[in-house]
């Protein structure tokens, strides 16, 4: 088969047609996008006849490996593998039946566009033609199948392009959402459980660049700290957006001293504020505009109404609570799709429930955590956090999460 007939992939997008003038910026980032995910793919170019991406495979190309790296890319609302045929209808015909011939369907509909009106046949003939062609060829098959041009079970879809013509019957799901890297750095505070790592996720479908922190204990026997954990969902998340940055903050010695000089029912917030501040200095270190938490609004005690405002009252940035109204299945739900849900299920030492107390304070107020901070000093503590943390950067390339830098300014864990 010559080159320029080689399977095709079709990339529709429909939320940026929302964007008016500055769609040309999104449009730009998805097509950025699309290159980067099909790095080391034998690509012979990429298009945009009309109101979708087409990307042409070279000779040899993996198409099972190009269709799982768009399907890694946020921005697409749905993508198939066409037939590129020439610009005839009988060609058109034939390639539609070796479309549908293989798929099992009761009721079937032809959708033709013509996004280059110098093609001769209109869009009715197109429809007309090609669903004639294809209920003769079914009828002789012997299937019993009829024409349903409301909610078909099939849709055999012709798209006439200024190229070549291309024929697919199978439209398959993208992830939806905003291209990457179209809304700015937000700093996620990832602690390694199936929320924190879920919103992320989410913040990267509306197109912000998540970086995140991690906050570790240092466990009850060698290897059981959450570092590893940490470092798989980075791995699993960077896709994505391409790369990402991880700090490792060693958490432990705040925990002793606010054990140590705070009243026991509200360790947990103080620590969740002490972790607000330290990520609130990175992200001004990095360009963050919001912190990024996985807190689901009653989902425990530390997360109840009072609660999460007095904690965020520490923050001067926006915090972000992109799961607050989602209930634990949907959180879990997500994260088998997006795959960090078998990561996070890993068994590992989360460095909250350290020192939990027995009777935690369920309404906290802001003035009650401010005057429980007076008996430590908490800027000596946020400062001897940013000194012992840890960066890591992760890359997406060719199809591998690789770490491409590590400044280590403490001992391993």
């Amino acid at each position: 088969m010559p080159a320029a007939l080689q399977p095709a992939i079709v990339v529709h997008y429909h939320e940026l047609w929302l964007k008016g003038g500055n769609r040309p910026f999104f449009l730009g980032k998805l097509a950025t996008a699309l290159k980067q995910a099909l790095g080391g793919v034998a690509v012979a170019r990429i298009t945009r006849p009309g109101d979708r991406f087409l990307i042409q495979l070279a000779e040899g190309a993996g198409v099972e490996e190009a269709v799982a790296r768009v399907e890694q890319v946020l921005g697409v609302a749905n993508y198939a593998v066409a037939q590129p045929v020439e610009r005839d209808l009988e060609a058109i015909a034939q390639a539609a039946w070796r479309e549908v011939q293989p798929l099992t369907f009761s009721t079937f509909a032809v959708r033709a566009k013509r996004s280059d009106k110098s093609f001769a046949a209109s869009v009715m003939d197109i429809e007309r033609h090609v669903g004639g062609h294809l209920m003769q060829r079914l009828r002789e098959a012997g299937r019993a199948v009829r024409v349903r041009l409301d909610d078909p079970e099939l849709t055999c879809r012709v798209e006439i392009t200024p190229g070549p013509a291309l024929v697919y019957a199978r439209r398959i799901p993208g992830r939806g959402g905003l291209p990457a890297n179209t809304a700015g750095r937000v700093m996620c505070l990832l602690s390694g459980g199936f929320d924190s790592a879920v919103a992320a996720y989410k913040l990267m479908k509306r197109g912000a660049h998540a970086t995140f922190a991690h906050f570790y204990g240092t466990g009850a026997r060698p290897g059981e700290s959450s570092v590893h954990v940490a470092r798989e969902l980075v791995k699993k998340l960077a896709p994505f957006q391409f790369s990402a940055k991880l700090h490792l903050v060693p958490f432990e010695p705040i925990q002793r001293e606010i054990v140590r000089c705070a009243p026991e029912p509200y360790r947990i917030l103080l620590y969740r504020r002490l972790m607000l501040r330290i990520a609130e200095q990175l992200a001004a270190r990095d360009r963050a505009r919001a912190l990024v938490t996985g807190d689901s609004l009653g989902q425990v005690a530390s997360q109840t109404l009072a609660n999460m405002a007095a904690v965020g009252a520490a923050a001067r940035r926006p915090v972000l609570r992109p799961l607050v109204g989602d209930d634990k299945q949907e959180i879990l739900a997500v994260a088998r799709h997006i795959g960090t849900h078998d990561i996070s299920a890993e068994p590992f030492h989360d460095c909250c429930p350290v020192f939990l107390p027995r009777n935690p304070a369920l309404f906290a107020s802001v003035e009650e955590l401010d005057q429980a901070e007076g008996g430590f000093d908490v800027e000596a503590l946020v400062q001897t956090a940013l000194r012992e943390k840890r960066d890591e950067r992760y890359e997406w390339r060719a199809g591998r999460v690789e770490q491409v830098e590590k400044r280590r300014t403490a001992a391993p864990v």
